[in-house]
């Protein structure tokens, strides 16, 4: 089955409707799906669910996607580097589903596992345990937490082949992994295509088997927070 396709917008092609529910791969700004978000903004579709540990920020990432009000709810841990999705949210504009970091992960990684719900103490007796399933263990509450199953899963790798097996680089493995799995289709964008059979199968994060169709390309390499001190007078 091909795999490789020549651009972003190319790998995305069919894949695209309104109103559907996408899981975006990325750990701040690091390992986003850059070239896929701006294919998708440029695409006009609109009405979307996405969900993602981040928003990305002003004018990159899911922020593109803000900007252009395509997206409709966020399912997210961390939305604090964004100042249109604070405004947008505040207004009423945009809907927010509050995760923990570990839970949001987790009911991405069910989803891809046919998992349909689990059990965490995470958020009992707090905003985020209201209107969910409580059951007590050992003496200990815990709430139910769906599993996530997107329409569409896009990621960001290092390394793939042709087949589909990726490798990610260091914090960009945090979110990639769950967000690749849980997509009923996955595209992945890339660093590098590698022939097939010169990847070490001990050193593959994610089998080909999880994805669908890929895209390699020039990826911006932005600076989430910068903090840098005066220089000393010598």
């Amino acid at each position: 089955m091909k795999k490789v396709y020549g651009s972003a917008p190319a790998a995305l092609d069919g894949l695209l409707f309104d109103g559907m529910l996408i899981a975006a791969g990325g750990f701040g700004l690091c390992g986003i799906p850059e070239l896929l978000i701006a294919a998708i903004r440029d695409s006009g579709t609109k009405n979307l669910t996405v969900a993602s540990n981040n928003a990305g920020v002003d004018g990159f990432g899911l922020g593109l996607l803000l900007e252009t009000r395509q997206i409709k709810k966020m399912i997210s841990s961390y939305v604090g580097e964004n100042a249109e999705f604070m405004r947008q949210y505040l207004s009423g504009e945009l809907e927010l589903e509050f995760n923990p970091q570990g839970t949001l992960a987790e009911r991405m990684r069910a989803g891809g596992a046919g998992i349909a719900g689990f059990y965490t103490r995470t958020g009992v007796g707090t905003v985020i345990a209201e209107g969910k399933d409580v059951k007590t263990f050992d003496g200990q509450d815990y709430i139910l937490e769906r599993g996530i199953v997107a329409d569409l899963s896009i990621v960001k790798a290092w390394k793939a082949d042709p087949s589909g097996n990726l490798v990610f680089r260091k914090t960009a493995r945090n979110f990639n992994p769950p967000a690749a799995t849980c997509g009923k289709v996955c595209v992945a964008e890339v660093e590098q295509i590698v022939p097939l059979g010169s990847l070490d199968p001990d050193t593959i994060h994610l089998p080909g088997i999880y994805v669908h169709r890929i895209v390699q390309g020039q990826h911006e390499k932005r600076i989430e927070q910068r903090t840098v001190r005066k220089r000393e007078a010598v």
